[in-house]
């Protein structure tokens, strides 16, 4: 088969290494790419939020399946202009997919099958987004109801800060997607991502994950696009994990198939975890970042055929191999990261490290310049690897961390700290 991936992230990377394991793949092509994709597969210019330029390079290219990477251009509807062109496509439809690019849009959906959520205030003006905070006061979460490249959330801990997140929004901040803002109750307890594969009607569970958003140690400074994560997650222990199926995804997927959009793609449940009780944070259309990089490493090249099912209504038919093993990932940013930082530094040592199924470095945002590898991104590099134990993946990781010759980078050097202690 000839497989198109849309994207350029450590997400794709790691998307790109799992399915070139795959027999069934004769040629990748992953637009637009970046260097270390150019490493395994052939990287292609593409706009991948023209729905009509990607389906004339399909064409052009005999692609067999495409797979969406991130949630704009599903958001956009490019898995539709695909689907209507004849192609099979992992990622949901637009309309499904505004269970990322709309937070109101989840509550009212999370609302119709009482899925336990917090409580919220959807607004379209300042003043009374103002006025609720008054009334509920901090801690409280603020968010732009639509995409901000996973920046678009403030938690709160004083009314000042709520107030002020809330005046930052409606200034145009985060652009469109602060147009409109949910304000949510803080809710206590460990939060944990929830993986499952959906094709419209069958949920197939897919694995667990905890990220690390903040930007220094002992989850210290500002909210990032994600630091580091580990997979499995003990803390969604299997009775968790049942409980968010049974309360939380399954009456939200039957809901939108009831409302004429079901759901056909990976789904990612951010969940709030307390005393074994599982609350819905957030939905996401696509696989995490950098959650995809360990849940690629342990599944490896099966997951082609997963989204393969996924994306032919065939689910039902399907189960998930798991390695009684642990992954680990280790982001690489530049140093500001994640306010402003330079492009353009070298990044050295890469070639000296082991590139096999325990241990990879998946590029997030670098580019080739003359033979050498260049920083290009906030978040450069996702540092992964696979181990008997968490421990041992935490320690192989960040060896080859360092092994990497790149002053102008940093990293987190606790990723894995509430599993580990």
């Amino acid at each position: 088969m000839n497989i198109l991936i849309l994207g350029s992230g450590g997400r794709e990377h790691s998307l790109a290494w799992a399915v070139m394991q795959n027999p069934k793949c004769d040629k990748l092509i992953v637009a637009p790419g970046n260097a270390g994709i150019a490493a395994i597969a052939q990287c292609a210019k593409l706009d991948i939020m023209d729905g009509a330029a990607v389906v004339a390079f399909c064409e052009g290219n005999n692609i067999d399946f495409v797979i969406i990477g991130p949630e704009a251009p599903l958001a956009a509807g490019v898995g539709d202009d695909l689907r209507a062109a004849g192609f099979d496509v992992f990622g949901p439809s637009k309309a499904a997919a505004a269970l990322e690019a709309s937070k109101a849009f989840t509550k009212e959906i999370c609302d119709a099958c009482k899925a336990p959520t917090a409580a919220y205030g959807h607004f379209t003006d300042a003043a009374s987004a103002r006025a609720y905070v008054d009334k509920q006061g901090a801690p409280i979460v603020i968010k732009a109801d639509g995409l901000a490249a996973g920046k678009g959330v403030i938690i709160a801990m004083t009314d000042a800060e709520a107030l002020a997140a809330v005046d930052e929004m409606f200034d145009g901040a985060f652009g469109d997607a602060g147009a409109e803002v949910v304000i949510e109750e803080f809710m206590e307890g460990e939060e944990a991502s929830f993986f499952v594969l959906c094709d419209g009607e069958t949920v197939l569970p897919i694995g667990t994950a905890q990220d690390h958003k903040r930007v220094g140690d002992g989850d210290s400074g500002p909210n990032t696009g994600g630091m580091g994560a580990y997979s499995p997650a003990p803390v969604l222990s299997d009775e968790i994990a049942e409980r968010a199926l049974e309360e939380i995804i399954r009456p939200c997927m039957a809901e939108m198939a009831k409302r004429g959009m079901p759901y056909q793609g990976v789904l990612y449940a951010g969940l709030m975890i307390k005393d074994g009780q599982p609350r819905l944070v957030e939905y996401n259309v696509r696989f995490g970042d950098p959650e995809c990089q360990v849940l690629m490493m342990r599944l490896g090249a099966q997951a082609f055929d997963l989204m393969q099912a996924t994306a032919k209504g065939s689910l039902a038919d399907m189960q998930v191999n798991w390695a009684e093993d642990h992954a680990l990932t280790v982001v690489m940013a530049a140093n500001g990261y994640p306010g402003a930082y330079d492009k353009g530094s070298e990044i050295k040592g890469l070639k000296d490290l082991p590139e096999d199924s325990a241990n990879m470095v998946f590029h997030a945002g670098t580019v080739t310049q003359d033979g050498a590898i260049l920083a290009n991104g906030g978040r450069v590099l996702n540092v992964t690897a696979r181990g008997a134990t968490l421990a041992e993946a935490q320690q192989r990781a960040y060896a080859m961390v360092d092994g990497i010759d790149w002053p102008e980078g940093f990293c987190r050097r606790d990723i894995g700290w509430r599993a580990l202690s």
